[in-house]
């Protein structure tokens, strides 16, 4: 893992709310605004820039925090603009505080962790979780 990062350094990421953005669940539309869930996949894009430029060839990083406040709607068709700043590297862990705006308006704010590991480690968990879960069956 490069340690490539400081405290308070920043990532910027844009997204253009389109219509699979919506709220949805399989029984059809909530509200003709951005989702919670697709404002929090864009938040771990962006907290994920910072991971990409510090995994080493044998490395990946795997999500270990989510937390969203979700303070305004956002429209199909409006930009969001998405601020990632590192607030803490621990270990081989980053929590990264994520801003989302639409122009001056505040959409959401949270924090995501993700946690850099050895592929072969994050294989392994897999499939002692695979092997472990047929046991229960």
């Amino acid at each position: 893992m490069r340690q490539v990062f400081n405290i308070g350094d920043q990532k910027y990421h844009h997204k253009i709310v389109d219509k699979a953005d919506l709220a949805n669940f399989d029984a059809g539309m909530v509200h003709p605004v951005c989702s919670t869930f697709s404002l929090s996949r864009e938040m771990e894009w962006a907290s994920r820039l910072f991971v990409l430029e510090m995994l080493d060839d044998d490395e990946e990083g795997i999500g270990t925090r989510l937390e969203i406040n979700h303070l305004s709607p956002a429209l199909e068709g409006e930009q969001l603009e998405l601020i990632a700043r590192v607030k803490s590297i621990i270990g081989h862990e980053i929590i990264c505080d994520v801003q989302i705006r639409v122009a001056n308006r505040l959409i959401a704010e949270g924090i995501t962790g993700q946690k850099i590991l050895k592929k072969d480690k994050i294989e392994d968990l897999i499939s002692k979780i695979k092997k472990d879960g047929r046991k229960g069956e």
